[in-house]
């Protein structure tokens, strides 16, 4: 005698195509504005449906943070050389350079946060990591001497993202690996003298 059918419940969650996804958002984030990237748009980009992505995502915004979420991590990975000015240049110059490539989606994200609670949740998540990375290795600076002993290492996270969001959202000047590194050679220098 044969075991009795289970009973169906649901498909399983592939994580293959849920990173499939992921990857194509990202891609379509660098390619288009914020605006023109549709959950349609990356259903058809991905080969799902739209049901697919909002199993996992409850918004296009939700999806959207998290495609970013996971580039950024790609695109500046921890450093840790044991060279201070070194990690902290790559570390800049690599979220700038980021930012940049997704200068429409991170202001088409805090436009969202505005008013979705969701979004709003995603973007503090996604900022409160980059702060962590950022942190831990102005901590190791620090640590290594190559800071002043009184140096805030919140405020420094802050002056230095500060800048950032302040260039993406007004448009007044550029955001991208030139201005990084020299805000980095700055930070340093200015510690030095």
């Amino acid at each position: 005698m044969s075991p009795e059918p289970r009973p169906h419940t649901g498909r399983r969650r592939n994580p293959a195509v849920r990173q499939a996804i992921l990857d194509h958002a990202a891609d379509l984030l660098i390619a288009h504005d914020y605006a023109a990237v549709s959950t349609d748009a990356i259903a058809r980009a991905a080969g799902v449906s739209k049901h697919t992505i909002y199993r996992w995502w409850p918004s296009k915004g939700a999806v959207l943070l998290e495609a970013m979420a996971e580039r950024a991590r790609q695109q500046t990975p921890g450093l840790n050389t044991g060279v201070f000015a070194e990690d902290l240049e790559t570390f800049l110059a690599a979220t700038f350079r980021t930012a940049d490539r997704v200068s429409g989606l991170l202001r088409g994200i805090m436009a969202e946060a505005q008013r979705d609670p969701v979004a709003a949740e995603g973007l503090r998540q996604f900022v409160t990591g980059r702060r962590d990375e950022l942190h831990a290795l102005l901590t190791r600076g620090l640590e290594q001497g190559e800071l002043p002993p009184d140096t805030d290492p919140d405020l420094l996270v802050d002056q230095i993202f500060g800048l950032m969001w302040y260039r993406l959202l007004i448009g007044h000047a550029p955001v991208d690996g030139d201005v990084a590194t020299r805000l980095a050679r700055s930070l340093i220098h200015r510690q030095e003298g």
